[in-house]
């Protein structure tokens, strides 16, 4: 079978969903980085048992997957699917290292591209990163989980479901990955000054996206690029 994207069964200009729902979507991801930036992470994120690094880590996951399934209904209600806004799954074998090449490719460039741009700014992404990168083998097996999810859900709201409002309601494809890579950098509210960053590589991911004409290489770049900076920060 092809591997080539599956195109939306929806009409591009038209949104997913009214721009309630848009708000709805975007609330607990403006709470979360907002709490996250007075807090240089979620260390007061208490889940009763646990240490306030895992509990931030469970809070994240909790609320990540509760902005996919608010957005999840919205898709049900245009008939379409989870599978439609990632434009389909690998179908071969072939098609995921394909994919896969494509990501490794990207973090080849997006990541020293980010890197001297942050030294541009005077920021230390890995000082911040201090705060929330696992420190014990628990950790890291719910932080690879978390890296997972990281690259799958949020490349389905940002890349996937804002990408497709922001483009309906501007009538323009250049200003929804605009938008899409501004509202990605403000969602890291943690990296402070860094979220200019953070905002460049959701741009750089929103082009990979409209290239490729799927979120599949951008899911696995992200969650690739989250594994990696978790297992190098754990064993350093």
């Amino acid at each position: 079978m092809s591997s080539l994207a599956i195109p939306c069964a929806d009409t591009p200009g038209e949104p997913l969903a009214p721009w309630w729902h848009t708000v709805l979507v975007l609330v607990p991801i403006a709470v979360g980085s907002i709490a996250s930036a007075y807090q240089h992470g979620l260390p007061n994120a208490h889940v009763p048992g646990i240490s306030s690094r895992l509990s931030g880590y469970f809070t994240i996951l909790v609320e990540e997957w509760f902005v996919v399934l608010l957005i999840w209904p919205a898709l049900r209600r245009r008939g379409l699917s989870i599978g439609t806004l990632v434009s389909g799954r690998w179908q071969t074998l072939g098609a995921f290292f394909r994919d896969l090449g494509l990501a490794i490719g990207f973090l080849v460039v997006a990541v020293p591209l980010v890197g001297v741009l942050a030294y541009l700014l005077g920021g230390n992404a890995d000082s911040t990163l201090a705060n929330i990168t696992p420190k014990t083998g628990f950790e890291l097996l719910i932080w690879l989980g978390l890296a997972a999810t990281g690259g799958f859900c949020e490349e389905l709201v940002f890349r996937g479901y804002l990408t497709r409002q922001f483009s309906a309601w501007t009538g323009s494809r250049v200003f929804a990955v605009v938008l899409q890579g501004v509202a990605f950098g403000l969602a890291h509210g943690y990296y402070h000054k860094i979220m200019v960053v953070v905002m460049v590589q959701g741009w750089l991911l929103g082009l990979l996206a409209y290239w490729r004409k799927s979120l599949r290489p951008g899911v696995l770049a992200h969650g690739l690029q989250d594994v990696i900076g978790g297992v190098v920060a754990f064993f350093s």
